[in-house]
């Protein structure tokens, strides 16, 4: 069986994991964790990075810098993962999904400014598939409004929207690192920071609530708990796995384009035919290769070509069910207006396997049951 995923893997991983352990500094930041994280601001040009054990967390790190409280409302795409709002769900906000653009999979940033209230706090764009989203049009409509802005850039590490890192558009970036994504701690993420001024709150709150992090820097003799927070640090053995793919994160992305490339040449004449949609890249965004998935004409065909697949040793699958119609959903959020696109568009939405060092074979034998299927 091909599978839809790999972890990757270089083999310098372990090798970091042990200095770790012989250095006997294995909780949170340790050298390795810095590293990791200097590597992002230097990426990104954020103000601050601060490695997470989780984008899940990151993105609770977010709606607690927002203060974000019940009754307070939070706009974003449906068509994401469960952890995009459960964090501000936890804080007490309701969620307002808004409909995507058919061509991204993006939030249609021209629906936006019709769902905010005087009750909205923040907009939170999902780069799917590590493709940016409309950033311009996003911050403008944020800053009418005085909102502040999220980037869920979970899939995003390594993709840029007009020259500018995914992540470090926005008020707060989140990124994950967990085993599914382009560069992999098992689990794991990061917060990035625009405004220097908020780096000092996020270090108490990931620092359960302590000023722990001026303490190690010796700005101060002692440390003590004056705020809410929690334990939002991974462990620096974590951290050493990550700082091996880092190292050679431009190796890594140029694999993946290249087997992205090769996959969106090869279905140009299906597409072509009619049979299905290849992904759009807008002009002004630079992607990660993050997934390649192609769009069936409706979702019995997507059904019948993933078991075809699968019948010929082939795993692929489909993504996120929208949030909206999910029963937490319903009950934490509502959509804003038509549901024209977002479970139109998911029900067509296959994912083919994609990972780093996917080898020529197997993308080949992808390649043609794909073709086989259609054409067959």
């Amino acid at each position: 069986m091909i599978p839809f995923n790999v972890p990757p893997f270089l083999g310098t991983e372990m090798d970091y994991i042990k200095e770790a352990v012989q250095a006997q500094k294995i909780c949170g930041d340790g050298q390795f964790t810095k590293y990791c994280n200097q590597w992002i601001e230097e990426k990104t040009g954020t103000a601050k990075a601060l490695l997470t054990t989780s984008c899940t967390h990151s993105l609770e790190m977010a709606a607690l810098l927002l203060e974000i409280k019940p009754g307070d409302e939070v706009i974003m795409p449906s068509f994401t993962f469960v952890s995009t709002a459960d964090a501000f769900v936890l804080r007490g906000a309701k969620i307002v999904f808004v409909d995507i653009r058919p061509d991204t999979m993006n939030i249609d940033e021209k629906l936006i400014e019709d769902a905010i209230t005087d009750k909205t706090k923040a907009i939170v764009p999902v780069h799917y598939a590590g493709v940016g989203c409309e950033m311009d049009t996003i911050l403008e409509i944020a800053k009418r409004h005085n909102l502040k802005v999220v980037e869920d850039a979970a899939q995003g590490v390594m993709g840029e929207y007009k020259g500018q890192a995914l992540g470090a558009i926005g008020d707060y970036g989140c990124y994950s690192f967990h085993e599914t994504k382009n560069y992999s701690m098992g689990e794991g993420g990061a917060l990035l920071i625009k405004d220097p001024a908020q780096i000092e709150n996020a270090e108490i709150i990931r620092e359960k609530g302590t000023n722990r992090s001026v303490f190690l820097r010796g700005q101060i003799d002692k440390y003590t708990w004056v705020n809410h927070g929690s334990s939002y640090l991974p462990s620096d053995m974590n951290a050493a796995y990550l700082w091996a793919q880092l190292q050679e994160a431009d190796m890594i992305n140029n694999n993946r384009l290249a087997t992205w490339d090769k996959y969106y040449k090869a279905f140009e004449g299906i597409e072509n035919d009619g049979y299905v949609q290849r992904p759009v890249i807008p002009a002004e965004c630079r992607h990660n290769a993050h997934m390649f998935y192609l769009k069936a004409r409706n979702i019995e065909e997507r059904t019948r070509l993933i078991s075809f697949l699968k019948q010929n040793g082939i795993l692929a699958v489909f993504h996120y069910i929208p949030l909206h119609n999910a029963p937490a959903g319903k009950r934490f959020g509502e959509f804003h207006g038509e549901d024209k696109f977002t479970t139109k568009e998911s029900e067509r939405l296959l994912r083919l396997p994609m990972y780093y060092n996917l080898t020529d074979a197997d993308s080949d034998k992808v390649i043609e049951k794909v073709i086989e299927f259609y054409k067959g």
